[in-house]
């Protein structure tokens, strides 16, 4: 894959790509709000290790929880995940490498102790956050037992 982007195929695109945030998307924003208002309480957007460069969204770091918020279109979800029509090559290698990059960071993560829970944009807000307890309440027991 170039290391360089292809040219956006319009201006529309191109403002849409530059509108995309990294972080507090209206997704994550909704689950931080769900998980708050059960009582919990994280990091937000920092490394639960110094040896990646990746981050996560929401970071336990007293239960070594790592939750990660995929966007459909960027991590390749089954689901949802289309290719753009235009720079179709660049864009399947694109978003191929980043699924990669995801696996890699997970086995990396579990290495060094960590649990990591991953969740696509499109999943229900409660579910979620109800997948994030039940991954703390794991960990509190593994810690006690």
């Amino acid at each position: 894959m170039s290391d360089r982007s292809p040219e956006a195929s319009s201006p529309a695109v191109s403002a849409r790509m530059r509108r995309t945030g990294r972080r507090d998307t209206t997704v994550e924003l909704a689950i931080r709000r769900e998980l708050h208002r059960r009582g919990h309480r994280y990091r937000v957007d920092r490394r639960p290790s110094d040896r990646l460069r990746t981050r996560a969204d929401i970071l336990f770091t007293r239960g070594r929880v790592a939750v990660f918020i995929d966007g459909c279109f960027w991590h390749g979800c089954p689901e949802h995940g289309t290719t753009p029509k235009a720079n179709a090559k660049w864009w399947q290698e694109k978003i191929a490498a980043n699924i990669a990059r995801d696996q890699r960071t997970d086995q990396s993560l579990r290495a060094e102790g960590w649990l990591v829970v991953r969740i696509w944009e499109h999943e229900d807000v409660m579910t979620a956050a109800t997948r994030v307890e039940d991954a703390l309440a794991r960990r509190r027991a593994d810690s006690a037992g």
